[in-house]
């Protein structure tokens, strides 16, 4: 039976869909996320697709499963490669079930005067366009087998971007075309959710955050509990308890969902704050001397 349970922070969810046997597509698994979200789903019984740009990394992601796996070298922000990318895998299983868009990339720390536009459109062909281009020729797949559609977004969408404006404007994009999938979806028999993931600890967050000294400035500014990380293994968790239950959204840590819920009012004082903060102004200088 298809049961609904109203959740009390105000969201839907579906009570349980079960991946056993079902054709789910990871873009960006060939490490973190993407990889730790095959693992799990695939020990959950599932057919795992990993889809990544690095070919290496994604066949080497494939030889750690003996059965139900299959991956395919393709690039999120190429639209007609990722097509082709859905039409290999209903020719080779004859079905798509889920779609998980997690294929993302950071910016190099700029503000918006001093950013190089190409880097701009870098972040925006990746994060935005490479959403819609995994998903948008996956949806017909999906309403047919009645699947599920996730879109990872970040917690980063509520925050204004200073210094790294591109990757919170795309994924504040990406949480409007997951709401959109979800409405549109629902009235197929199919479901759609948003994944918002504070700081997870893996390699884009080192080189973002660690190892750049205005990534740990910025880090700086962060309290508690906004500058909690997480795993990746809790990250894919979080996706893959989400798809059991069909959330339309998850958040995690759990420390960003108030924030999450009272954003409206907490951004107007935030932003004021901000502007007004000379530890910030001293720190987009810094960033602005880098042009």
């Amino acid at each position: 039976m298809n049961l609904t349970a109203f959740n009390p922070l105000g969201w839907f969810a579906t009570a349980t869909y079960d991946v056993s046997g079902k054709v789910v597509l990871i873009t960006g698994a060939g490490q973190g996320i993407g990889l730790e979200l095959a693992r799990l789903l695939h020990a959950r019984g599932a057919v795992v697709i990993i889809v990544d740009i690095d070919e290496t990394a994604a066949r080497r992601a494939e030889y750690e499963f003996t059965t139900r796996v299959h991956s395919i070298s393709a690039n999120v922000a190429d639209r007609e490669q990722m097509a082709q990318a859905v039409g290999e895998v209903i020719e080779r299983f004859g079905r798509l079930d889920i779609v998980v868009a997690n294929a993302g990339v950071t910016p190099v720390p700029a503000t918006v005067r001093t950013m190089d536009p190409r880097d701009f459109d870098r972040v925006m062909s990746i994060n935005l366009t490479g959403v819609f281009n995994t998903v948008h020729p996956a949806l017909d797949h999906v309403v047919r087998a009645k699947g599920h559609v996730v879109v990872v977004s970040s917690c980063a969408s509520f925050a204004p971007g200073m210094g790294g404006s591109p990757y919170m404007i795309s994924k504040a994009a990406v949480e409007q075309l997951g709401r959109a999938l979800r409405v549109e979806l629902a009235a197929a028999g199919a479901s759609a959710g948003v994944a918002y993931f504070g700081i997870v600890d893996t390699a884009m967050t080192h080189d973002m955050l660690d190892t750049d000294e205005l990534g740990r400035r910025i880090d700086g500014l962060l309290p508690w509990p906004l500058n909690v990380r997480i795993t990746a293994a809790q990250a894919a968790r979080t996706i893959a308890d989400g798809i059991a239950r069909r959330a339309a959204r998850t958040i995690a840590p759990i420390g960003w969902e108030p924030y999450a819920l009272l954003r409206g009012a907490v951004n107007v004082v935030l932003d004021s704050k901000l502007a007004a903060d000379s530890t910030v102004h001293e720190l987009i200088r810094a960033i602005e001397q880098r042009r």
